[in-house]
């Protein structure tokens, strides 16, 4: 088994493209082809604590959940923490990957195991409905636009296979897809015309049927090219319609949360301390503390989506951190916040990640990291 074998199993569970834009997702450090000699020790952070666990265990691979290299590296020496963790992965033949906001995204990751713990639902279910906050806007490469075209009855299909050579018609596992469906053209011809039916210096009518097909942007020169060179008509009518893509309510960042059964702020507290294991949360309420059933949900460091939770009718936002003054915006915006804890809302779901990782590859030793915990301690 090779590095690209773990780097693909872990793509099936979080693909790179549900990333933010911003995030630095993928392999930081290694060949794809390397050979997985030892076990794969998951983290939340690349700290040299965890490198040395690594070293001592002789693992071949890190999966480290925030990425290891944020800004781009000018050198890569010794005399840098961070330039050190990365010099040492290479030195030890340790291969490293970050899934980060990917795998928060993912349907079944790490927003969706907090949402868990906060409905108070049953391993592997949400106690309520439960949907991206920002849905994943996605649009399949064969689907990226959509040609469309006008021709007699006669020529439909030869159209259409004609299209389909070029890269059109491919949907899913599907080829040769069109919609076509009959109707009346119309055309006045001038001296230099020659329409393939009626006469120049008169407007004609013509039984023609109406076909579509998708294709994607790669594909459309050659699709329209192929058109033009069998279809019947001299001036064959062409238009193509740029297509939306489609939000994938699943997936994206955060989770707007519709309870069950409402609980207050203080019920929700209670539910984090024992889910999160934790001893100390923190809350802001707006207002009493009454039962919610709206709850905005996001791992780690949430300040950004709570406008977007708030407008999407959420009455309480869970997340880890927050800045003072995106708390207070937040409350002043009618929104209460409970906040348990960067890394302690997602610490908790390595050793679930590190299950399915095995049931995606069986032979996979997976093992979590004992030395990454929180930086952060409470007196």
């Amino acid at each position: 088994m090779r590095v690209r074998h773990l780097v693909e199993a872990v793509e099936r569970l979080a693909p790179a493209a549900y990333a933010e834009a911003w995030d630095r997702v993928g392999l930081h450090v290694g060949r794809p082809d390397a050979e997985l000699r030892g076990p794969v020790l998951l983290t939340i952070d690349l700290i040299e604590a965890v490198l040395d666990e690594a070293e001592e265990l002789g693992a071949s691979a890190i999966i480290a959940y925030h990425p290891p290299i944020w800004e781009p590296m000018k050198r890569i020496t010794a005399d840098d923490p961070g330039q050190r963790i990365i010099l040492r992965a290479v030195e030890l033949g340790v291969a490293v990957y970050s899934p980060h906001t990917a795998l928060d995204a993912a349907p079944g990751g790490v927003t969706d195991w907090l949402c868990e713990g906060v409905s108070g639902g049953e391993e592997g279910r949400v106690a309520g409905d439960c949907r991206a906050l920002t849905p994943l806007l996605h649009r399949e490469p064969t689907r990226e636009v959509k040609v469309v075209t006008f021709a007699p009855e006669s020529a439909i299909d030869g159209v259409r296979a004609a299209m389909a050579t070029g890269g059109a018609g491919i949907i899913g596992n599907y080829r040769l897809c069109s919609f076509s469906v009959a109707g009346e053209g119309t055309f006045f011809g001038n001296e230099e015309a020659s329409p393939m039916t009626g006469e120049t210096g008169r407007l004609e009518r013509a039984n023609e049927r109406r076909i579509e097909m998708v294709c994607s942007r790669d594909s459309l020169a050659l699709v329209l090219q192929t058109l033009r060179e069998f279809h019947p008509y001299e001036e064959p009518a062409i238009d193509v319609y740029d297509l939306e893509p489609e939000p994938k309510r699943a997936i994206g960042a955060g989770r707007r949360l519709v309870l069950d059964r409402a609980v207050t702020v203080h019920e929700i507290g209670q539910r984090l301390k024992s889910f999160l294991d934790r001893s100390r949360i923190r809350y802001s309420l707006v207002g009493e503390d009454r039962p919610f059933t709206h709850i905005g949900v996001v791992p780690g460091s949430g300040g950004s989506l709570a406008p977007v939770a708030r407008e999407e009718g959420c009455e309480v936002f869970v997340t880890g951190e927050m800045t003072h003054h995106d708390v207070v915006a937040a409350t002043q915006g009618g929104l209460s916040v409970v906040l348990a804890g960067h890394t302690n809302t997602e610490r908790g779901y390595l050793p679930h990640l590190a299950r399915r990782l095995r049931d995606e590859l069986p032979e996979l030793e997976t093992m979590v990291s004992g030395r990454d915990t929180d930086l952060l301690k409470v007196m």
